[in-house]
């Protein structure tokens, strides 16, 4: 059963006796927990610790008894908040959920592992500017039960690789899982895929770039740049793309690169390429292209699923790349120090308007979601590996040069926050 299929009559049909005396039963519990709350705070010497005790348990009695009722006049929901917008806050340990060791991140952004030694940048996380919306934090249950049976995959580039480990070491960190298949060639992260069997979802990574078909530079570093066919979607995540319930896309910074655009064997024009003599269209109309064909190729199986186009998330890169001060800061930036670049939020802008088109077309059962985060992301310079993409980067001294990650984020980091979005955004949709 796909992600998405209709619950609208199961919500449409009247609440039965049953629902209303959970409905009252939690009521009357809260009440009872909440009477308990306020004499642990006034009279218990171990209020601190009997207060979490306490909370936890409110939390899983409307968890519990709840889920499916309606909210009361004047409350937001997570389905009606605006996660596009806000700001982080201070929450100490909120990113502390899990070890990336353990769930073997890429060695390159095992930051804790690498020997980073400020742990600030896991003391964060996003509040949405609405009024009265929070992110909850990620409920890994709650994400497998959302997904049961069903196949959720990343497609994309490195940023898609990034979540989808996130979402392995969050998952991981309270159910167990396997890897099913991985690249045969070490070192290498174009497909894995891992296993949940207690609820039997399986999470995939693709490696496409570009999305559509592309050789050249992305395939081998030392060519100078990329071969681009705008008619014709990567190979393997199109020939899987049947078998997706959840698809995730995230694609972007492999369009700054110098490329030639293709449609068929007509050269439509090149990026950054002026000695090659074609009619330079920059990168945003082939973007629009990709991820639009895109979104028509996975909204197409004529079933229920989610299509999820994540927004640009951008690097933060502030001197040369293999500067070792190219990316320091330990802080998150605050609301109006700096602001969404101009052709970050065109890249932006060209995700939400392909997939409002695409949700005004219809797909039959496919539902189309935007996942925003590139705001959220401009706002985290701190979170990246920077020099500590490497273990132990200053064991022999400072050098005048060292490569530096400020593109990606550390695993826990602020891509989690992406996930925790992701989780919402599913949930909504069972909700409707």
């Amino acid at each position: 059963m796909g992600a998405y299929q209709a619950l609208h009559h199961q919500h449409s049909q009247k609440p039965s006796s049953t629902h209303h005396g959970r409905v009252a039963l939690a009521w009357l519990i809260s009440a009872v927990l909440c009477l308990a709350l306020l004499h642990l705070l006034c009279c218990s010497p171990r209020a601190a610790h009997d207060n979490v005790v306490v909370s936890s348990l409110l939390q899983y009695i409307t968890s519990t008894y709840f889920q499916g009722t309606p909210l009361a006049q004047g409350s937001a929901s997570s389905s009606s908040c605006d996660y596009s917008e806000g700001q982080w806050v201070r929450a100490a340990g909120h990113a502390r959920r899990y070890n990336g060791t353990e769930c073997n991140v890429k060695d390159s952004e095992n930051c804790v592992r690498n020997g980073r030694p400020d742990t600030d940048y896991l003391d964060w996380r996003w509040q949405p500017a609405a009024p009265g919306c929070q992110l909850p934090g990620f409920d890994a249950a709650a994400f497998l039960g959302a997904v049961r049976g069903e196949h959720v995959a990343f497609v994309g580039d490195s940023m898609a690789r990034n979540q989808a480990e996130s979402l392995v070491c969050l998952l991981g960190a309270s159910f167990p899982y396997h890897l099913v298949y991985r690249d045969p060639e070490p070192g290498t992260r174009k497909f894995w895929r891992w296993a949940f069997p207690t609820h039997n979802v399986t999470v995939s990574v693709y490696w496409a770039p570009f999305m559509v078909r592309a050789t050249g530079r992305s395939e081998n570093y030392s060519l100078l740049y990329n071969s681009v066919h705008l008619d014709a979607l990567a190979d393997r995540w199109s020939a899987d793309a049947g078998t997706m319930d959840v698809a995730v896309v995230s694609t972007g910074h492999w369009f700054w690169n110098p490329s030639v655009y293709y449609n068929g064997s007509e050269v439509l024009g090149t990026h950054q390429l002026p000695q090659l003599n074609h009619t330079g269209i920059g990168f945003l109309s082939p973007y629009r292209e990709a991820i639009r064909t895109s979104i028509r190729r996975l909204a197409s199986a004529g079933r229920a699923r989610a299509v999820v186009v994540a927004t640009f998330s951008p690097a933060h890169f502030e001197k040369a790349w293999d500067d070792p001060e190219t990316c320091v800061r330990k802080l998150p930036y605050t609301e109006g120090e700096r602001d969404v670049d101009a052709t970050h939020a065109q890249l932006r802008s060209i995700v939400r308007e392909e997939t409002a088109a695409a949700a005004a077309r219809g797909g039959g059962a496919t539902r189309v979601e935007v996942l925003d985060v590139t705001k959220l992301a401009t706002m985290r310079p701190d979170g990246h590996p920077g020099v500590y993409m490497k273990r132990d980067p200053f064991a022999r001294g400072v050098p005048e040069r060292l490569q530096s990650d400020c593109l990606h984020f550390c695993l826990p980091g602020p891509v989690d926050t992406f996930n925790e979005i992701l989780l919402q955004l599913l949930l909504a949709a069972k909700r409707e």
